[in-house]
């Protein structure tokens, strides 16, 4: 095939050219009249909706197939959907900048269609839209804004979180042609709009509406250039302003010699603007130069940030401003030196000793050459001249000593890729730079959406990113459209997905639960290896004990729990507990967790469970932390309840307990009512309860409780002990050394009354403590001050060395008594 020649379509408009790059041809058929179609195409190449324009008149055949329903293109005329509509008249057909497809009813009702399959998700636009109804809609990459029939505006700046909210309110009058400014151009950042309004202009924010006094209106349309710097407005006589954003610069203007306004009034690129008439164009430069372009019949335009892609019924094409790069090598008469470079690979093609000359000439510039021909390659959609630069490219580096191959190599690469995304088949006809912006995901992201499985892979793999979504979405895809058996189903999956990275069954498991195919879902689930992706899928799916002991094989103790909160606020407790009886780990959980948030439950869990002990243990807890009486014997009541349908003799003992323990609380009441002291006996231990009665004075009632109560003797005496030192009723103590045995010994005697500082009285139990060595007793007497008496005790013991110390420790007549017994004790000559 012979090549196109480079300088083909190129029109200079000012300083710049500007090129029609033909991107298809014959791409719609002939039963698709597009100019009775109101056209909307997603930016960087993207999809185009098509919707039958209702101010059309209609052939009688299609009417009706046409009315209802919205259809996506690829850029080739390859028909990706069709989406049946049957809503409210569409007021506002657009694209986000993820391929998402936006349809505004009059009514206000907005639908967010996704991934090109016709799901969708919907909300509505409030704020008075269905009572006035959506007269027009614009668009920017993340929002939209709705102009109401009352000339009110409502923004909605993300369609992940719809918030629609109204702008400030809008003058009255008839409002002739309006544009919005997005939020990523604005000082505000958020969304501007500039109303043409009568004579005027207005910019309308959240908060005002700023008349930026003009004279010349009505104005017929009004655009904002891709970057947000400038204006173009189209006056009622013709003529063209490009202004600035702010209005207080006027950059050129142009007369288009027509009164008919165009149909639309578009920006290519940052620099030209373009009025569209019916089979007419107007490409308008800076100073007001133009050229025109025609056709046989209706186009639509399809603006990028870059250039407008131009559509009619035969042919699509790019319409964009020259790269400075492109225009330095192939603008007629160029001698750069990158000119110089790709005229000696042909040179060096013809074998011609001029290629070698063309390389001394441009040596000193030929890094320069070199990486200019490598950004041509890119601007370029023609594969023989991407070829051709990158050949010149690669004949230039390799006479230069050193040169950093990477951008050859990266451009190369991204060359690939935009070849085989511009295939016909595939219709997405990305420039340049609309791929950098897009980025290879955002590309595989759009093979995905039109189930180019085989190249999204290709092209993953190529460039070295993750396909694990990939591969995930065609399985979701099988599993909707497959008519197979389930087993069937999950085996190929399965199948094809082993040994690949970052799959998540958990996704494709979804997708089968969506279709109903319950079973399937199971299935895959099974496959998938995180039990946090599982869990909360077969908890939709109802498939709660499933859902348990996944969550209890992952070892997690959180999923657990999130299980079991989950199965508790569905399930009637019986049938909870029925569950969890049979899995330990999970009935332990429960119960940690009930005993610090939930008594009821654990009370519950443990009479399931035939846990009569754990459970009396909760009641027990409860009734010690009553304040009432009444609450705490009922406590008490039901416990022991509890306890009385076991024989178990562990059990028996515990109800023994808590008998015991209500029979006190009666007591104890009896005794608040009775005592005039005003002693607060309710809540004390047995112990406690003894202990206060002998230390106010009523030792009867003491003794009584010991026999009601059967209080071991030995518990007793020290509770009387304790009581009576603590009451210093030293009567008392002196009638009970008077007893011949104690059932504590009487050394506890002499160490309380001792520590309570009563030596006389101690000394007293010092002779009765028989059975402590002659050592403790001589040190009993000393700490009671008696050294005589200790004296006695070591004289009978003959330990003549103890009375020796106890001489350094006597004073007054108490020595002389010490050295008698010593004398007495040494032998005599």
């Amino acid at each position: 095939m012979a090549p196109s020649n480079p300088l083909a379509n190129w029109q200079k408009i000012g300083d710049s050219f500007y090129r029609k790059v033909p991107l298809y041809d014959a791409i719609f058929d002939e039963d698709v009249e597009l100019e009775n179609y109101i056209v909307a195409g997603a930016p960087y190449g993207g999809a185009i909706a098509l919707y039958r324009d209702e101010t059309k008149p209609y052939r009688l055949q299609d009417a009706q197939a046409s009315r209802s329903s919205i259809d996506i293109y690829t850029c080739s005329g390859k028909q990706i959907n069709r989406i049946n509509w049957e809503q409210a008249t569409i007021r506002g057909l657009g694209w986000s900048d993820k391929e998402e497809l936006l349809v505004v009813a009059e009514d206000g009702t907005v639908r967010r269609y996704f991934g090109l399959d016709g799901e969708f998700t919907s909300f509505s636009l409030g704020n008075g839209a269905e009572e006035y109804g959506v007269r027009a809609c614009q668009f920017w990459a993340s929002g939209l804004v709705a102009l109401l029939s009352n000339n009110q505006l409502i923004a909605v700046s993300k369609y992940d979180e719809p918030r629609p909210r109204l702008l400030a309110p809008c003058p009255e009058g008839e409002v002739s042609s309006w544009s919005l400014i997005p939020p990523a151009h604005t000082l505000s950042r958020s969304v501007e709009v500039l109303l043409a309004v009568d004579k005027t202009i207005f910019l309308i924010d959240s908060n005002d509406a700023e008349d930026k006094i003009l004279q010349d209106g009505p104005f017929k349309h009004v655009s904002v250039s891709p970057t947000g710097r400038f204006v173009a407005i189209f006056t009622g006589e013709g003529k063209l302003w490009v202004v600035s954003n702010d209005f207080q610069n006027k950059f050129s203007e142009y007369d288009s010699k027509s009164r008919v306004p165009p149909n639309t009034v578009n920006w290519c690129g940052d620099d030209a603007v373009i009025l569209a008439w019916e089979d007419e164009m107007h490409l308008v430069g800076p100073n007001g130069v133009a050229s025109r372009y025609y056709y046989d019949g209706r186009f639509h335009l399809i603006p990028e940030f870059d250039g407008v892609r131009l559509m009619t019924n035969d042919t699509c094409e790019f319409l964009h401003k020259v790269a400075g790069v492109t225009e330095e090598i192939f603008r007629f008469g160029s001698s750069s030196p990158a000119s110089v470079l790709l005229d000696s690979v042909e040179q060096l093609e013809k074998k011609s000793p001029k290629a070698d000359e063309n390389i001394q000439r441009i040596r000193s510039s030929l890094p320069t050459a070199v990486d200019t021909c490598i950004k041509a390659a890119g601007h370029e959609f023609d594969a023989y001249w991407q070829k051709r630069l990158l050949k010149a490219a690669s004949f230039g580096k390799s006479v230069l000593e050193l040169y950093n191959s990477d951008e050859f190599v990266e451009m190369a690469e991204k060359l690939r890729v935009l070849t085989a995304a511009r295939d016909y088949h595939i219709g997405l006809p990305l420039s340049y730079e609309q791929y950098l912006r897009l980025t290879p995901e955002g590309l595989v992201e759009r093979l995905i959406n039109r189930h180019e499985y085989l190249l999204a892979i290709r092209v993953s793999e190529y460039l070295q990113i993750p396909a694990d979504r990939i591969y995930v979405h065609w399985a979701s895809q099988k599993v909707k459209v497959s008519t197979v058996d389930d087993e069937a189903v999950c085996k190929l999956i399965v199948q094809r997905l082993e040994g690949k990275p970052g799959i998540s069954f958990e996704i494709i498991a979804q997708a089968a639960y969506d279709e109903g195919r319950s079973h399937l879902a199971t299935q895959l689930l099974n496959h998938e290896p995180r039990a946090g992706k599982q869990v909360p899928l077969l908890l939709n799916m109802e498939e709660a004990e499933l859902a348990l002991d996944k969550a209890i094989e992952s070892g997690d103790n959180d999923l657990v729990n999130y299980v079991l909160l989950h199965l508790k606020s569905k399930l009637p407790l019986a049938s909870f507990f029925r569950m969890i009886n049979t899995r330990p780990v999970a009935s332990a959980l429960v119960e940690t967790a009930a005993r610090g948030e939930d008594t009821e439950l654990l009370k519950d869990l443990f009479y399931q469970d035939d846990r009569p002990i754990e459970g009396a243990n909760v009641l027990l807890t409860e009734a010690l932390r009553e304040t009432e009486l009444q609450r705490k014997t009922e406590k008490l009541h039901l416990a022991s309840r509890l306890l009385s349908d076991s024989k178990d003799a562990t059990v028996v003992l515990h109800q023994k307990l808590v008998s015991e323990a209500s029979q006190l609380l009666k007591v104890q009441e009896a005794l608040d009512r009775d005592l005039e002291d005003r002693t607060e006996f309710v809540g004390l231990s047995l112990n406690e309860t003894v202990y206060r009665l002998i230390r106010a004075g009523y030792g009867k009632r003491a003794h009584k409780m010991q026999g009601e109560f059967k209080i071991p003797e030995r518990t007793y005496w020290w509770l009387r002990l304790r009581a009576l030192v603590a009451k210093r009723d030293w009567g008392e103590l002196e009638e009970l050394a008077k007893t011949k045995k104690s059932p504590i010994g009487w050394e506890p005697f002499y160490n309380e009354i001792l520590g309570a500082g009563n030596t006389k009285l101690a000394s007293v139990f010092v002779p009765k403590c028989t059975n402590l060595p002659v050592a403790e007793r001589i040190e009993m007497w000393v700490k009671c001050g008696m050294i005589v008496k200790a004296g006695e005790e070591a004289q009978k013991a003959k330990d003549l060395n103890t009375l020796e110390l106890l001489r350094t420790r006597a004073s007054g007549p108490a020595i002389t008594e010490i050295e008698r017994m010593i004398n007495q004790m040494r032998p005599r000559k």
